[in-house]
C-alpha cells in the first residue's frame, strides 16, 4: 500500500514474498517449521525450568545458559510466527511499523546472544584456568552485571540500526523478497540513498563480530594452553567435555552470521540469504538446547532424576 501527498509518497505496508515461488512446498514447509518451533519452545523452556528447579545447576555457567535459552525463545518467536503465517495466507503483508518493530527485536536479541556466547566463553576460561577461585571470580554480582551489559548493548545497537532504517524513504516497490524484515531486504526497497545505513550496519556488525570473537578466541587460547598442561587424562576429558557444547554452539552461530553479513557475494542470491536466515532464526534456537542437553552430563542427570521422581510419585 502506498499513500500519496502531491509529489511525495510513502509505503505503509510491505508484502513478504517468503517462499511463494515454491507453491508446492508451502504445506510441507509450514508443518516442518511448526514442528521445529514447537521443539524450540519446549527445549529452551525445558532447560530454563531444569536449571531453575535444580540447586546443583545454580552456577554461573547455567545462569548464562538459561539466558541463552531465553534469547533463543525470544528471537525465534519474533520471526517464526510471521513465517508460519505467510505460508498459509494469500495476502502476505506486514505494516511498516510492524516491520521496524520486528527488525528491532530480532537485531537486539541476536546481538545480545552474540555477546552472551562471548560471556560464556569467559566463564569457561575462569572455570578451567582458575577452578579454585571460580566461585569468587564469577560472583553473583558480576554475573548479573555481565548479563545486563549484553542486553543493554544489544538494545543500543539495534536502536541505532532501526533509527537509520526509519530515516530512509520508501516510495516505490513495497515487495520484500524475504519472509521477514531482514536489513538488506529492506534497504533494497529504499528510494533514498541507503549508503549511510549500509555503512552503519557494516561498522556495527563488524565491530560486534570482531569484539565477541576476540573474547572467545582469547578465552579458548588460555583454555587450550591450560588443558595441554593438565597431567591427568581425567581432567583433560572433563575440560574438553565442558567446552565442547559451547564451541559447537559458537561455530554454528558465528558461521551463519559470517555467511550472511561478512561474505561480499552472499546477497547476490536472495535464496541463499533466505535459507541462511531460516537456519539462523529457526534452526539455531532449536539446536542450542539439543547441543547443551545431549552433551552435558549435569543436565542429563538432572532430567533423568526428575523423570524418575515424577514416575515414582505417580506410581505411589
Amino acid at each position: 500500500m502506498v499513500l500519496d501527498w502531491g509529489n511525495q509518497s510513502s509505503v505503509t505496508t510491505f508484502i513478504l514474498l517468503g517462499f511463494s515461488e515454491y507453491q508446492h512446498l508451502q504445506l510441507p514447509l509450514f508443518l516442518g517449521f511448526l514442528t521445529i518451533y514447537t521443539v524450540t519452545l519446549m527445549g529452551n523452556l525445558g532447560i530454563i525450568v531444569v536449571i531453575r528447579i535444580s540447586p546443583k545447576l545454580h552456577t554461573p555457567m547455567y545462569f548464562f545458559l538459561s539466558h541463552l535459552s531465553f534469547l533463543d525463545i525470544c528471537y525465534s518467536s519474533v520471526f517464526t510466527p510471521k513465517l508460519l503465517e505467510i505460508l498459509v495466507v494469500e495476502i502476505r503483508s506486514i505494516s511498516y511499523n510492524e516491520c521496524m518493530i520486528q527488525f528491532f527485536f530480532v537485531c537486539a536479541f541476536v546481538i545480545t546472544e552474540m555477546f552472551m556466547l562471548a560471556v560464556m566463553a569467559y566463564d569457561q576460561f575462569v572455570a578451567v584456568c582458575n577452578p579454585l577461585l571460580y566461585t569468587v571470580a564469577m560472583s553473583h554480582k558480576l554475573c548479573a552485571l555481565l548479563v545486563a551489559v549484553t542486553y543493554t548493548w544489544g538494545g543500543i545497537c539495534s536502536l541505532t540500526l532501526t533509527y537509520f532504517l526509519m530515516e530512509l524513504s520508501f516510495c516505490g516497490s513495497n515487495i520484500i523478497n524475504h519472509f521477514g524484515c531482514e536489513y538488506s531486504a529492506i534497504l533494497s526497497l529504499s528510494c533514498s540513498d541507503p549508503s549511510f545505513s549500509q555503512m552503519a550496519c557494516l561498522i556495527i556488525s563488524t565491530f560486534n563480530e570482531i569484539c565477541s570473537l576476540l573474547i572467545i578466541l582469547m578465552s579458548y587460547i588460555f583454555i587450550i594452553v591450560t588443558i595441554i598442561k593438565m597431567p591427568s587424562s581425567g581432567g583433560l576429558r572433563k575440560a574438553f567435555s565442558t567446552c565442547a557444547s559451547h564451541l559447537t554452539a559458537i561455530t554454528i552461530f558465528h558461521g551463519t552470521i559470517l555467511l550472511l553479513y561478512c561474505v561480499p557475494n552472499s546477497k547476490s542470491s536472495w535464496l541463499l540469504v533466505k535459507v541462511a536466515t531460516v537456519f539462523f532464526t529457526v534452526m539455531i534456537p532449536m539446536l542450542n538446547p539439543l547441543i547443551y542437553s545431549l552433551r552435558n552430563k549435569d543436565v542429563k542427570e538432572t532430567v533423568r532424576k526428575l523423570i524418575i521422581t515424577k514416575l515414582f510419585s505417580h506410581s505411589m
